[in-house]
Formats: C-alpha cells, structure tokens, sequence
C-alpha cells in the first residue's frame, strides 16, 4: 500500500514538473503581435499596372462588404470559387445598385501562379472590386487573413477559403445571423458558418484515428479555449468591422489554430458570436496533413491558453497599424 501511495506521489510529482515545464516553455516562445508589413506588401496594382495604397481597417468603411481569401498554392482552385463568387455578388450587386463590395485575394507567399490568376480578375472587373495582395513570404492562413483583413474596406467582411468549399450564396446566412444578434451601438457581431450538422455523416466517411484526431481536437478547443462553439475551423466567418478591428489586431496564431484564437479573444471581449449552418463540401488538394497539422494544432490551443494566462499574450488596444 505505501508503495502504491509512493508511485501516485511520484507520478503526481512527474505531472506537476511536467505543466511547469510546458508553462515556461509557452511563455518564453511566445511571439508578438506582428502588424509589420513589408514594403511591398503595402500596395496593390491598378488595370492600369499602377501601384496604390491599400487603406486601412482603422478607416472608415468605403463598401458594403469585403471578401477577405487567403490562398496559398491555389491557382487551380481558385479560379472555380471567384467565379462563383463573383458571379454571385454581381447579380447581388445589379439587382441592388446601392451595394457595393471588393474581393481581397492574399496571395500566401505562393509558389506557383496564384498572384497571376486573381490579377486577371482584377483586370477584368477593375481594382475597385478585385485586388490582390501578395505577402513577401508565407505568413500561415491566419496571417493571411489578418493581413487582407486590415486591409478592407467593407462595412462587413467575410473570410472565405479560396477552395470554393462552402457554397458562396451561403453568406445571406451568416448575414442573418450576424442580424439576430442585434449587435449594439457598438456594432460587435461575428456570425461563423458551421459544419458540425455534418459530422455524423463525416464520422462515417472517416478512419477511426482521424475520427479520434478530430474529437480530441474538439475537447482541447472546449477545454482550453472557445466554448459554445461546435466547428471552429469552417473557413467561412463574417465580421462587422469593428468586430474585425477589436480581434485581429489582437491575433498572434497565424496557422490553422488561428480561428480558436479568433474566437477565444472575441469571447474575452464578450463579443456576441452567431454559428450559423451552411452548406460545405470537401474539395480535394487540402492543405492540412492529417497527423502533423493536428499536432500543431493541439499544440498551438495549449499554448494559446497558457500565454494569456501567464501574461505572454495580451488583449491589445486599438492601436494604429504599419
């Protein structure tokens, strides 16, 4: 019995060194808020081939809505989901002339021809509906968004993946959504499209270890981070833009944890948060490799938690950004 009572005391002992280490580790590895742009990246090209100015999201809002879509590697994808996208707010717009919107692609650092394919829709529908921001080097999708985000012009604005994954027409309702929550005089209201209506029939398309990845991905969000939330990680979010302006300026994750993040400091500010289902459809050429990028992504809501709680991570203010 004093032996067992000696194992438990040890393996307590193991366990508590064990969180002291992980919380140093977490604090000292902890980055900054890097708002910094490179010189390039501050500027995109007119149809004329003419460099301008991107504005700010400190700015007043210019358009109704901004379409804010990471893409790295993505010219074969891309094209299907601009189409389609497009195709919808220009039917949107004519039936409306009084909204207005602009499609901001943010090229990741991409190595193939990503930059050259969202120029020819910039050239075909103008620099005022479509611009194309190109990072110097690749950032992670969150870093991606961010910097699109701070970019944009919209009243509100959608984060939408560049593999068309989610039906476009889908945005009337997470803009429904984003209503509902009656967002104040402070207009703070971000409306998530969701996939977790989906995730009896994915469970069943999918291996017993990528079943047992995904829900324990679910318990560290839970447990960790983001509760009340079923799906995190739908690439398809709308923001008014002082909801965006509060938590962007305030991200540190920049890889695919970057929405737990997002929501996790949305919920610290208690701003109110819709989740919405919408239609979703796997596209092949995904990114994510299946045990390597859940591992980072376990990782990153550990840490994510930790470093706010040791004070590595603040909430920032509403300061103006490079």
């Amino acid at each position: 019995m004093d032996f067992l009572c000696e194992i438990v005391q040890a393996l307590v002992a193991l366990a508590a060194f064990g969180f002291i280490v992980v919380l140093i580790v977490a604090h000292l590895t902890a980055g900054m808020v890097n708002l910094t742009r490179h010189e390039k990246e501050k500027y995109f090209l007119t149809a004329a081939g003419e460099k301008e100015p991107f504005p700010s999201l400190h700015d007043p809002h210019s358009r109704e809505l901004s379409v804010v879509i990471p893409a790295y590697n993505e010219e074969l994808r891309m094209p299907v989901m601009l189409d389609e996208s497009i195709e919808y707010l220009e039917n949107r717009q004519k039936k409306n002339p009084s909204f207005t919107y602009e499609v901001i692609v943010v090229d990741d650092g991409s190595k193939d021809k990503t930059t050259e394919v969202a120029l020819r829709y910039m050239r075909k529908y103008s620099a005022e509906k479509v611009r194309v921001l190109t990072l110097v080097k690749n950032r992670g999708k969150g870093g991606a968004v961010r910097m699109g985000t701070l970019s944009s012009r919209g009243k509100l604005i959608l984060m939408a993946d560049a593999d068309g994954a989610t039906k476009f027409s889908d945005i009337e309702k997470v803009e429904a959504g984003l209503k509902e929550l009656n967002p104040g005089p402070e207009n703070f209201a971000i409306s998530c499209g969701s996939r977790a209506h989906l995730e009896k029939e994915s469970v069943a398309q999918r291996s017993m270890f990528r079943t047992f990845l995904m829900y324990g991905f679910h318990f560290l969000v839970w447990f960790f981070c983001v509760r009340g939330i079923g799906d995190t990680q739908c690439g398809f979010k709308l923001f008014t833009r002082e909801a965006a302006l509060k938590t962007f300026s305030s991200l540190h994750v920049e890889r695919w944890a970057f929405d737990v993040e997002l929501l996790y400091i949305a919920q610290c500010f208690k701003i109110p948060i819709a989740e919405v289902a919408v239609n979703w459809t796997e596209i092949e050429g995904s990114k994510l490799v299946p045990f390597w990028s859940w591992l980072q992504m376990g990782m990153d809501l550990i840490f994510i938690r930790l470093r706010y709680i040791t004070g590595a991570w603040k909430l920032q203010p509403l300061n103006k950004t490079d």
